[in-house]
């Protein structure tokens, strides 16, 4: 576990950088591409924390319901987007592009797998840009997550550290808890919050697990509970953290001239965030907020008339109560360092708050899923299918993915 020596004076100072101030690349032509998609179905295989079946089992699971659930068939995919691709990553299996096309004897025209995208919805946009461009009609997009793979840190022949990994690891800094701990602690000094606030995160979302059969936790969680569990890595404790688990899901993005022939009334695209304007590093950044949350942000803004006031329901990455902070503050929704006040003790973040958020229980309670579990929670809301967790007449909802680098955010809208 990682905290300050409390036994070690110190007299050192907050390091303060400013947010950054993009400047956002205006586009080409008022053409948008994505006006030329809507989203037609979702899926999802069981959700474990360690699951009996197989990775690829898990992966044809979700992509067969999502199949089902658009009413296509597999002879209309034509199109194969994976997220994180074939070589898996910490929390991430390896089912890629390759095994589904075998496993459903799919035959593409286009196909991508990739991690270093814009954020993990970052596959889809991709997906949206080939159908917008008319390579393909229906696009498969899937990402699956085997808490049992874990690769280790790159080594060179000879056992020496190469990338990243050489500046954090020998110090035994191995976790995105502790590089995201850093984010938090600068941040709690430079805006003189004490972090207990992040608990109203947990307990919030908690209470919105409840609502949801599919989610992993679902028991009550206090703020006694919070503050009294074990830590991670300061200020982080376990309840800060998302829950490892197994499973896969998958969307299907759709050409807009193909919605009327299918099985649910379409979710379309407002406006995407994918820029980078920020350092592509963990440690590089403000030093109080996650990495690439603001290029995004803006990027998004920018592709829009909407605004965080006309947003309906917020599914927010929350690979940590933390990365909620830095994407609240990010997308404008409160000024910087005002998140403990906006949240409100949970009242606002509420299914009848002023943003409600993450209303299926997000990573932190239903599972981490490389943030397409918020991407499906926007759709089953827009939809009116979300059952006792509902948002009332919910228009809009504003999904954001990635706890650092990459990060990338879009808009969505029923009508």
């Amino acid at each position: 576990m990682f905290e300050a020596d409390e036994d070690v004076e110190t007299t050192a100072t907050p390091i303060n950088i400013p947010a950054p101030s993009p400047a956002i690349r205006p586009p080409i032509s008022t053409a948008r591409f994505e006006d030329k998609v809507a989203i037609s179905g979702i899926g999802t295989s069981k959700i474990e924390r360690r699951s009996t079946r197989g990775e690829n089992l898990l992966m044809v699971d979700a992509c067969r319901a999502a199949i089902k659930d658009a009413g296509l068939s597999t002879a209309d995919i034509d199109g194969i987007c994976a997220y994180p691709g074939s070589d898996g990553l910490p929390g991430m299996s390896g089912g890629g592009v390759r095994t589904l096309e075998q496993a459903l004897e799919l035959h593409p025209v286009w196909h991508c797998g990739a991690h270093e995208t814009p954020g993990q919805i970052g596959t889809v946009i991709d997906a949206m840009l080939a159908v917008a461009a008319g390579l393909c009609r229906h696009v498969l997009c899937f990402t699956s997550f085997a808490e049992n793979k874990r690769p280790h840190p790159p080594v060179r022949p000879g056992g020496r550290l190469i990338g990243e990994p050489r500046w954090t690891v020998p110090f035994g800094c191995i976790s995105p808890a502790n590089w995201l701990a850093l984010y938090a602690s600068q941040y709690s000094e430079k805006y003189d919050v004490d972090m207990e606030f992040l608990g109203h995160i947990a307990v919030e979302t908690r209470r919105h697990a409840a609502r949801n059969t599919a989610a992993l936790y679902r028991d009550p969680l206090s703020m006694d509970d919070y503050i009294g569990a074990r830590k991670i890595s300061a200020p982080f404790g376990i309840y800060d953290c998302d829950i490892p688990c197994d499973g896969a899901m998958a969307v299907i993005i759709s050409a807009k001239e193909t919605t009327a022939d299918l099985r649910h009334k379409p979710t379309f695209v407002e406006a995407t965030g994918t820029q980078i304007g920020e350092k592509q590093s963990w440690d590089q950044g403000t030093l109080t907020h996650q990495p690439q949350t603001f290029s995004a942000a803006a990027h998004l803004w920018s592709r829009t008339d909407l605004r965080p006031e006309h947003i309906d329901v917020a599914l927010l990455y929350d690979g940590f109560t933390f990365n909620v902070v830095s994407w609240l503050e990010a997308l404008g929704f409160c000024e910087l360092g005002q998140a403990k006040q906006f949240i409100d003790g949970g009242r606002n973040i509420a299914l009848n708050g002023g943003l409600p958020l993450n209303p299926h229980g997000g990573h932190l309670s239903a599972g981490r899923s490389n943030g397409y579990g918020h991407l499906l929670e926007a759709v089953t809301q827009l939809r009116g299918q979300a059952g006792m967790r509902q948002v009332a007449n919910a228009k809009t909802a504003l999904v954001s993915t990635g706890g650092a680098i990459p990060a990338g955010c879009m808009l969505l809208r029923n009508e």
